[in-house]
C-alpha cells in the first residue's frame, strides 16, 4: 500500500520581500517499503503555501541563459526512482544541539535512515532549502530514501533560521555541529565516520558549497559537539545560490528587484536581524558569504546540478562558483538539467510533473555516482 503524501512549502516568503524557496515531497512514514518512492502531487494536504506567499514569491519571467561549456546537459527525463527494495533503520527527532540564538536555546533535530544490513555506511547530510527562512527535515523523503537504499546513511537535519537571528556563519556551524555529532555517535547509528558528504537544495545547496570548502576554520566551527572533525568528503550542491549579491542576475528586472529588497531573509543572513541593507549594499561583506572566497586545491570534490528554467535562483550561480573551484584546482562537476525549474513549484504552476526531473533515475542517479565514487 502506498504511504500517503504531502506537499510541503520547505521555504516561507522572505521576512521583508521575496525569498529563496523550494517545495518538496515529505512522507508519514517512517520505512521504505513501496516499489515506488512517494511523488510530488497536486491538491493534496498541504499543497498550497501560506495564504499571500505565492504571489510575494520572486519568480522571474526571463531567464538568460548562462554558458554550458564547463557543464554536462541533461534533460532528466526517463523512469521516476524507486525505492522499498532495501530495509532501512529510519530514527527520527535526534536532538544533535542546542544553541542559543537570540537569547534562546534551539533545540536541533536531525531524522536518520541507514541501511540495515552490510556494516558501517557512509554519511550523507542532507540539507533541505527553506530561503534561510525555514528548515523543514522532513522535506525530499523520497529523494532521500532513494541515496539511503544505494548504501548510505542518510541524516537530513534542522538549522537555525533567519528567524532565529542566525546568520550564514552561525548555519554553517549548526551543519559542521551535526557532522561532528554523528561521528562522534557513528558506533551506535552504523555509519562510517571517515566517510562524509554534505547534500543540500536551494538554501541548502549554499550551505552545502559552504561547509566544504570552510574544511577547518574555526570560525565556521560553532562551539556544538566538540571532540570530532567537520570535515567532508565530497559535496552536492542542487541549484544553490553562492555570490548572493548576484541571485538574481540572469532574471528581469522585476525579479531582480524582489530578491534585492534592503531586509530580505537574503539580507539578514548576510547582515544580521534587523538590517535595513540590500544584499547589494556592502560588497566586501556580501564576498565573505561567498564559497569562493575560501575555495583552494584542499577542498573536497564537487558536483552541481541546476535547472536552466530556475526561476528563484539565477544559473550562473552555480555556473560561476563551479569555474572558480575549477581554476583553484578542486575536482567540480556541473550538470545543467534542460528546461528544469527549482525543484518543485508544483504549488505554483499547478503542472504535477514540475519536479519530475529531479526525482528521476537519470538526475538522481548521477548524484549517486558521484557519492559512491567519493565515499566507497
Amino acid at each position: 500500500m502506498r504511504p500517503r503524501k504531502i506537499i510541503t512549502m520547505l521555504a516561507t516568503v522572505a521576512l521583508t520581500g521575496g525569498s529563496l524557496t523550494a517545495c518538496s515531497s515529505s512522507d508519514d512514514t517512517s520505512n521504505s517499503s513501496t516499489a515506488s518512492c512517494p511523488q510530488p502531487t497536486v491538491g493534496g494536504a498541504g499543497a498550497n503555501p501560506p495564504a499571500g506567499a505565492a504571489a510575494n514569491l520572486p519568480l522571474a519571467k526571463t531567464i538568460t541563459p548562462s554558458d554550458t561549456s564547463t557543464s554536462t546537459v541533461i534533460d532528466g527525463s526517463g523512469p521516476a526512482i524507486q525505492c522499498g527494495k532495501t530495509a532501512l533503520k529510519t530514527t527520527n527527532d535526534i536532538v544533535y544541539d542546542s544553541p542559543v540564538s537570540g537569547g534562546k536555546q534551539v533545540p536541533l533535530k536531525l531524522d536518520l535512515q541507514v541501511p540495515q544490513t552490510g556494516g558501517a555506511r557512509p554519511l550523507v547530510i542532507y540539507l533541505t532549502g527553506g530561503g534561510f527562512s525555514s528548515a523543514n527535515k522532513s522535506g525530499n523523503l523520497d529523494q532521500r530514501t532513494y541515496v539511503a537504499e544505494q548504501g548510505f546513511a542518510v541524516a537530513s537535519i534542522e538549522y537555525r533560521t533567519v528567524r532565529n537571528g542566525a546568520t550564514y556563519q552561525e548555519i554553517v556551524g549548526d551543519v559542521k555541529s551535526a557532522i561532528r555529532f554523528l561521528r562522534a555517535h557513528a558506533a551506535e547509528y552504523g555509519i562510517d565516520p571517515a566517510k562524509v558528504a554534505v547534500w543540500g537544495q536551494s538554501a541548502g545547496g549554499y550551505l552545502a558549497a559552504m561547509t566544504g570548502v570552510t574544511n577547518g576554520l574555526a570560525q565556521f566551527e560553532g562551539t556544538g559537539n566538540p571532540g570530532q572533525s567537520s570535515e567532508v568528503q565530497a559535496v552536492v550542491d542542487e541549484f544553490g545560490p553562492a555570490d548572493i549579491a548576484k541571485v538574481a542576475a540572469d532574471f528581469d528586472t522585476a525579479a531582480q528587484k524582489s530578491n534585492y529588497t534592503p531586509g530580505n531573509s537574503l539580507a539578514q543572513v548576510i547582515f544580521g536581524p534587523g538590517t535595513k541593507l540590500s544584499v547589494t549594499a556592502e560588497p566586501a561583506v556580501t564576498a565573505k558569504a561567498n564559497p569562493a572566497t575560501y575555495a583552494d586545491a584542499s577542498d573536497p570534490s564537487f558536483v552541481f546540478l541546476h535547472g536552466s528554467a530556475d526561476q528563484l535562483v539565477s544559473p550562473s550561480q552555480t555556473l560561476a562558483l563551479h569555474n572558480s573551484l575549477r581554476a583553484d584546482g578542486v575536482d567540480s562537476t556541473r550538470y545543467v538539467v534542460q528546461d528544469a525549474n527549482h525543484g518543485d513549484l508544483a504549488f505554483l504552476t499547478g503542472d504535477a510533473n514540475a519536479a519530475s526531473q529531479w526525482s528521476s533515475q537519470q538526475v538522481m542517479g548521477t548524484i549517486v555516482s558521484f557519492l559512491t565514487k567519493h565515499l566507497t
